[in-house]
């Protein structure tokens, strides 16, 4: 198992000979189980975390939000194989490498309703569809709130919710730039509080991770405050 993982995430053992090493800086195995790794940078002002499944069957990975600092990520997608770059919502610190990973030839996916904040996209994002990555299967789960368009995937087969900045340890993402809070209560109450198990880990776009089950019991506190 990676010594460097949060304590809040939980892995299954990993030996170290058995995942690739990117040798990118900054970038880390941040979780892994028998069927998938799940490698991490953190980038930009607002310290955006972007993350790489890759299926480790076959090699194949997708990376998640080309948030900033295109160098490293096009380094990062060049040694882990990625596909393809799926967009959780589309907020500029969230696509401000987008252009440049789409000049390198990577496909850039995006809900309908976001795909207006990016300067160019490839292909759009539906509900409760499938993204194949390898022998991975993703699921989408649209959760609008943060922005209209916001979504979050779900690895089916193993415990990981990628949540963009719709869940974050202890609420929701902030609806003070074109977001509607009582719109992404609703998300999390009824896409993903009363849908996943509460063993899910929960990998948002800033900061630590959380599960289902932790944040959960706070739902009524978050809607006492307003935010």
């Amino acid at each position: 198992m990676n010594d460097s993982l949060e304590p809040s995430i939980a892995s299954h053992p990993c030996n170290h000979t058995d995942h690739v090493s990117t040798g990118v800086p900054g970038v880390s195995l941040y979780w892994c189980d028998t069927q998938a790794e799940i490698h991490r940078i953190v980038v930009g002002d607002l310290d955006n975390n972007v993350f790489v499944l890759r299926c480790r069957e076959t090699g194949d990975s997708v990376l998640i939000d080309a948030a900033n600092e295109h160098d490293k990520l096009l380094e990062m997608c060049r040694v882990l194989d990625v596909r393809t770059v799926l967009e959780t919502h589309g907020h500029w610190d969230h696509i401000g490498a987008v252009p440049a990973v789409r000049d390198a030839g990577y496909e850039v996916g995006v809900t309908q309703a976001d795909a207006e904040l990016l300067d160019g996209y490839d292909y759009l994002l539906e509900d409760e569809s499938v993204i194949e990555v390898g022998k991975l299967r993703l699921h989408t789960i649209t959760t609008p709130g943060h922005t209209p368009g916001s979504i979050c995937f779900l690895l089916d087969g193993s415990p990981i919710l990628f949540s963009g900045d719709t869940l974050f340890p202890g609420g929701p993402g902030t609806c003070e730039y074109g977001g509607n809070f009582d719109q992404i209560i609703n998300s999390i109450d009824r896409r993903l509080f009363a849908a996943l198990s509460p063993e899910t880990h929960v990998l948002p776009g800033h900061g630590d991770a959380t599960t289902i089950g932790a944040e959960q019991p706070l739902l009524d506190t978050w809607i006492e405050r307003g935010w």
